[in-house]
């Protein structure tokens, strides 16, 4: 049987998998993989916990907003730290501190106790971590694989990411069925073993990793800002980014919604329904990893978004499983393939001192920009409905991917057929 790590699994791409051939990545993948499946778990969980506990998806909104809200504050922080610290000693850190945030809800949900506010308050903080964890997290690939292999890399971090999103809502479902939030909370905080444990595993040269210029932090800030303000097509593509963020990626803080008051299911019908976007997601992420270069990253960062875009407008239009599984499976991959082709373009474009800093301008465009999506589409919802929150959302994603995609059709010029000689 031909070895995973190696990419010859048809049909995928020769090299799909080949990132996977370093050690340290190998192990910080799989470790990734299951402390993923337990977060996803947890997010699934805290959603059914506050509709339950409220029933009001604004209230969903609002709980969104605060686990964002904290990577729009501090994810520029986040970036210049990743430049100038031990990543792998930084990343045993956050990963502890999530751990203690995942048993503090199993803690408070278990006594019957909570109440939505204190849920809100654990998202601000378990948001809090991630604004540092997650550019100290993108910025470690490189390290761990080396520039040739980082676009790969990525791609498939964003695999594991979305195998869990697949994985961990279906079992969530089930397991909220029988037996409650509590255990889905339990679960996900014994889940942080597995990548404590690899990161503990994991051996990098102190060659590997570039060091950052020091100076004061706000100076480092500017820099890492006038950079990406500098760089036209760096721009574009956070630009891009932010549109799909505020108006298109809050649709999974209502799924909720949409599983018992649109389509009338349950906690499975939640699970399948998140599921399905998994399922989609995968298939993004192993078209990704079976490119070999950031060329093309804006067209394809492009058309991610209006198929994105496009496959929430038919969902929202959906009432029955049968049509939203499908639109929800085009959706997952449109929206990985847009996010994690911009992602590697810029990792590879950043200067290696800037790195850090970079990913964190993608981070706040990605992340950071989501409260506001999510209040606006909790607004919408409750006073429009669901479905046309969603909807709503899918158009703006859709007309703007057109619209830039048209802009750059100007730009270049149509084609001039030189005259014939008089």
């Amino acid at each position: 049987m031909p070895i995973p790590f190696q990419g010859r699994v048809l049909p995928l791409a020769p090299g799909t998998f080949r990132a996977l051939a370093h050690r340290n990545f190998r192990l910080f993948w799989l470790g990734q993989l299951v402390s993923l499946t337990g977060s996803w778990m947890q997010s699934l969980a805290q959603g059914w916990l506050v509709l339950r506990l409220t029933n009001s998806p604004f209230q969903l909104g609002l709980v969104g907003f605060c686990a964002f809200l904290p990577v729009l504050l501090f994810a520029l922080v986040g970036g210049l730290a990743a430049d100038r610290v031990r990543r792998r000693r930084a990343l045993l850190w956050t990963q502890g501190l999530a751990t203690a945030q995942a048993l503090t809800l199993t803690i408070l949900t278990w006594t019957g106790r909570i109440q939505a506010w204190e849920v809100a308050v654990l998202a601000f903080a378990l948001g809090t971590i991630n604004a540092f964890d997650i550019p100290i997290r993108q910025s470690f690939l490189h390290e761990m694989t080396g520039r040739d292999d980082l676009q790969n890399a990525i791609a498939l971090n964003s695999l594991a990411f979305n195998a869990a999103r697949l994985i961990g809502p279906a079992i969530a479902g089930l397991v909220l069925a029988a037996a409650g939030e509590t255990v889905c909370f339990l679960i996900n905080t014994v889940s942080y073993v597995a990548v404590l444990a690899a990161l503990a595993a994991i051996r990098v040269a102190p060659a590997a990793r570039e060091d950052a210029e020091e100076g004061a932090w706000l100076a480092g800030i500017r820099d890492g800002l006038a950079y990406a303000w500098r760089e036209e097509r760096v721009r574009r593509l956070l630009a891009l980014v932010a549109v799909s963020s505020v108006f298109g990626m809050p649709y999974s803080v209502l799924m909720p919604a949409v599983a018992r008051d649109v389509l009338g299911g349950s906690e499975r019908t939640l699970g399948y329904l998140m599921g399905a976007s998994g399922a989609g997601a995968i298939l993004g992420a192993l078209v990704v990893a079976g490119r070999r270069a950031a060329k093309g990253a804006e067209g394809a960062a492009t058309l991610g978004m209006a198929v994105f875009g496009g496959g929430l407008l038919a969902f929202s239009l959906s009432r029955s499983f049968a049509t939203s599984f499908p639109f929800l499976v085009v959706v997952g991959a449109a929206m990985i393939v847009q996010m994690a082709v911009s992602n590697g373009f810029l990792q590879l474009a950043a200067p290696p001192a800037l790195r850090g800093r970079v990913i964190s301008l993608y981070t706040l465009m990605f992340l950071g920009m989501a409260p506001f999506g999510s209040l606006l589409l909790g607004f919408l919802a409750k006073h429009f409905g669901t479905p046309a929150a969603i909807g709503t959302g899918g158009a703006v994603c859709l007309a703007s991917a057109i619209g830039f995609g048209g802009r750059r059709l100007v730009r270049r010029g149509p084609a001039v057929t030189p005259r014939p000689p008089a």
